[in-house]
């Protein structure tokens, strides 16, 4: 028993001595990373983490709007918790989004943390700028954040504060051809334009002054909202002019207004010789501008297009007979509008009852990229149009299988308009030359196309004008004038009803109106066509 005992206590001294000799060096290394000696030396020049903490949570509680929180971590709460609601609250501020940098410490020990300020202010966009939250370490041994005007923003003082400005806007002056004022109740489609037609952003303006505190004096621009449109935006200053007609424009809105039905539609009317924008109406006014920058498949309107690549290359002629069966399938069933057919029909009865199953019986006439490149050379479909306000200029992909380009000869698949472009594409049908259109005297132009064979151009005409006479654009033929034009309805899904499109030209002038879920474009376009050439039944001056 004894020889056990002395075992047991010869194995259990060294565990003591170990335990001891672990807790001298524990308190070691203790009092090592509190006087920052050895391996935990922080650096002389190493910020204390719990500075940069503090740093975080006062910009953490002042973007949240907790400026009573915020304020508590400063030397001085009182005055902190009243300029930081003044700032923020008085110069319209909304959550502002304050990001921390890497804290630095200074020579005489106190640390500043950096910061990227960026003030949202209501109604005219965001003020971004920069400060450093300077910190204080107290007796106790902790942080407070060294209350200074200068931290809000670098330039705020005892002398200087901030000041917030907004412009009242009026209207921008914007005439027409002639010189009349397009300011009015009379062309609503143009209130949304008019400031960028005018040069400017048409956004709302506003600046956030440096102003003397006593005297009020401005003494700089922190931050300025809003473009200023170059002329046109100041009272008294000379107008803006524009291609735009007062009375086709006038017209184009009252059309719309009285025969859309409700439903969302747009229109464009453009001079054939020079493609000057003559009016550009939307249904609703105030809403996004589709008659320039909407994306539709143009349905039938798009044979214009296509019958042109046909005529290129004599793959037909107007008495070319094209049977129009109800059906035809190619990958799936495409039919005609209330499954019409017109058996032994030459081409142009194909065209004038817009007959699809025929144009898609002759996709075999053309390459898979030939329509494409029609639409653009000879067309500008797809090119780079500069026309003084946002624009969509069209699209035309290579059809990806044989069903796909059968859809795009009848301006369905993948191909994209308007009625900017397709008013521009019965233009060029009408005069044989595509000019860029432009609602801007003077814009840039850097399309490049060629003249349609006059050839082609005559044909073109001849069947239009047969659609009017004796086709589905018959809803026009009461109408005095050689009007020609083109019926479309566009396919949008399996459960809406499709699209309808209608382009027309009489003298110098070019249409075209779309109408979402018009069913046709005959009963939809065209009482709104029908309405617009009524009332200016002469070319534009």
């Amino acid at each position: 028993m004894t020889h056990t005992s002395v075992r047991e206590r010869n194995t259990r001294t060294p565990l003591k001595a170990v335990t001891a000799a672990a807790v001298i060096l524990a308190v070691v290394a203790g009092g090592a990373y509190a006087a920052k000696l050895g391996p935990f030396d922080r650096g002389s020049d190493a910020p204390d983490p719990a500075a940069a903490t503090q740093a975080r949570a006062f910009l953490g509680d002042w973007s949240a709007g907790r400026y009573d929180g915020a304020a508590a971590r400063t030397t001085n709460p009182a005055r902190a918790q009243d300029v930081l609601r003044s700032f923020t609250s008085g110069l319209d501020i909304e959550k502002p989004r304050l990001t921390a940098g890497s804290a630095e410490r200074g020579d005489d020990g106190t640390v500043r943390v950096p910061f990227t300020a960026k003030m949202p202010v209501k109604g005219l966009g965001t003020w971004t700028y920069t400060s450093r939250v300077p910190l204080r370490e107290e007796e106790s041994g902790t942080w407070k954040v060294d209350w200074a005007l200068e931290l809000v923003h670098p330039h705020l003082s005892d002398k200087a504060k901030f000041r917030l400005e907004r412009e009242e806007t009026s209207p921008p002056e914007v005439a027409d051809r002639n010189g009349k004022s397009l300011v009015g109740k009379e062309y609503p489609s143009l209130q949304p334009l008019l400031a960028r037609m005018a040069g400017g952003d048409g956004k709302p303006r506003g600046a956030i002054r440096l102003v003397d505190r006593v005297t009020g004096d401005t003494e700089g621009t922190e931050a300025a909202f809003g473009q200023r449109a170059d002329k046109g935006g100041e009272a008294g200053e000379e107008a803006t002019r524009t291609t735009l007609d007062a009375a086709w424009q006038a017209a184009a809105d009252q059309a719309l207004d009285a025969e859309s039905g409700g439903r969302n539609a747009s229109l464009v009317a453009l001079r054939i010789d020079n493609g000057e924008i003559l009016a550009l109406a939307n249904s609703p006014a105030t809403g996004f501008n589709r008659a320039a920058s909407g994306t539709y498949a143009p349905g039938s309107t798009w044979k214009i297009v296509t019958s042109s690549a046909l005529l290129l290359k004599n793959a037909v002629t107007p008495d070319t007979v094209v049977d129009c069966p109800k059906y035809l399938t190619v990958g799936k069933e495409f039919h005609n509008v209330e499954t019409s057919e017109f058996h032994g029909a030459t081409f142009q009865k194909d065209f004038m009852e817009s007959c699809n199953t025929a144009f898609i019986s002759l996709r075999g006439k053309l390459g898979d990229a030939e329509t494409g490149e029609v639409a653009r050379k000879y067309f500008g479909v797809g090119q780079e149009w500069h026309v003084g306000i946002p624009s969509y200029d069209g699209s035309v992909p290579v059809p990806k299988d044989e069903t796909e380009k059968a859809a795009a000869m009848i301006g369905q698949g993948r191909i994209q308009a308007n009625p900017l472009i397709m008013a521009s594409v019965t233009a060029t049908a009408a005069s044989g030359r595509f000019h860029q259109p432009t609602v801007l005297p003077g814009t840039e132009d850097t399309t490049s196309t060629t003249p349609l064979p006059r050839s082609v151009v005559d044909r073109l005409k001849t069947m239009m004008r047969a659609t009017v006479t004796e086709g589905t654009a018959h809803v026009l033929a009461d109408l005095p004038g050689d009007i020609g034009a083109k019926t479309g309805t566009a396919e949008v899904s399996e459960d809406e009803p499709n699209n309808g499109w209608l382009v027309a030209r009489r003298g110098n002038v070019a249409v075209a109106c779309v109408v979402e879920q018009g069913v046709t474009g005959g009963g939809s376009a065209g009482p709104i066509l029908h309405r617009l050439l009524s009332a200016v039944p002469g070319d534009p001056s």
